[in-house]
């Protein structure tokens, strides 16, 4: 197999041996059934132990695997049709962000979300996956599209944070992240969000205000990245681990705080062992949700997504 990360390796080491006992029963014609079968019981032991007890760091490592489905490829599993709509209608058409109408089982919906890209031109290509103010204003107009023709939002979420550079808050970072949160508080439409990979900070909030905002098993949510926490408070990168657990950005910890609505368990692995069956396992929780919006009036929605989000914490002057 693979080796993706260090912890890992045990399986890998597994998969060394169990290669080689098949080579040898191909090659002597030796009946090595048993062992092959003790191997792979211990094969299967070891994943469960290592894949049922992931840190958060670890998490934060599967939640970045460069073949971890990203939002295109949601699109194209989950799908049935989509067409893309591109710009700001002010500035450009940030790549960092993709967005437009698809149908899902025959209904009509609104899909926003980040896409990193899936190789290294890519990668430069979509920016990583860290939008530029134009990219939440394209997010933006694309969601009041959705509302003028009562059209659910579905957004998916996988960000290492919005766009730093000086040119980003030239043109208003701040101001366009804020307006978003403040525009889909209030949207008339049902909207469902999914973190798929990473959600870092402002980033990911910026299309992750939804009456329902579910976490993928293996991703993280927090207002900073475990790297970024280590190099303000220790100086250095190399307290990530530390800083991971501190945090507490895992999905487990936001739903126990109440600040997600659910955990979409993924194939045993990771989301990249298994693309299909993980699309699947959302598309059966959009199709789901959006049945249960059908029967709510859309003003109980909206009191519901602000009653949501206001008791999340309380500010206290003084």
């Amino acid at each position: 197999m693979d080796i993706s990360f260090d912890f890992e390796k045990p399986l890998a080491d597994l998969q060394v041996q169990i290669d080689k006992v098949k080579q040898i029963a191909d090659k002597t014609k030796v009946d090595m059934s048993a062992t092959l079968k003790e191997l792979e019981k211990k094969m299967e032991d070891n994943k469960q132990q290592i894949y049922s007890n992931l840190t958060g760091w670890q998490k934060v490592q599967i939640s970045r695997h460069p073949e971890r489905p990203y939002t295109l490829q949601y699109i194209e599993m989950i799908c049935d049709d989509f067409i893309e709509l591109h710009g700001d209608r002010t500035v450009k058409d940030d790549k960092a962000i993709v967005g437009g109408f698809a149908s899902i089982n025959g209904q009509t919906v609104m899909v926003i979300g980040h896409q990193k890209g899936t190789n290294t031109k890519l990668r430069q290509y979509r920016n990583f996956g860290m939008a530029n103010p134009e990219g939440y204003r394209k997010a933006l107009r694309l969601m009041k599209l959705a509302e003028k023709f009562n059209k659910p939002v579905i957004t998916f979420i996988d960000t290492p944070g919005a766009y730093p550079g000086l040119e980003a808050e030239e043109r208003g970072q701040g101001e366009a992240i804020a307006r978003n949160l403040l525009e889909m508080s209030v949207l008339k439409v049902p909207i469902l969000c999914f973190i798929v990979g990473e959600g870092a900070s402002g980033g990911a909030l910026g299309i992750g205000i939804g009456d329902k905002v579910y976490m993928l098993e293996n991703t993280w949510y927090s207002v900073i990245s475990p790297e970024s926490c280590s190099s303000i408070l220790w100086r250095s990168w190399d307290f990530k681990e530390q800083a991971a657990e501190k945090l507490k950005l895992t999905s487990e910890d936001m739903y126990k705080n109440k600040l997600i609505d659910g955990i979409i368990p993924e194939p045993f692995g990771g989301a990249h062992n298994d693309p299909q069956t993980m699309a699947q396992t959302v598309k059966d929780r959009i199709i789901e949700d959006l049945a249960n919006f059908k029967k709510k009036d859309i003003d109980k929605i909206i009191n519901e997504r602000i009653e949501k989000f206001c008791s999340m914490g309380v500010v206290v002057e003084g």
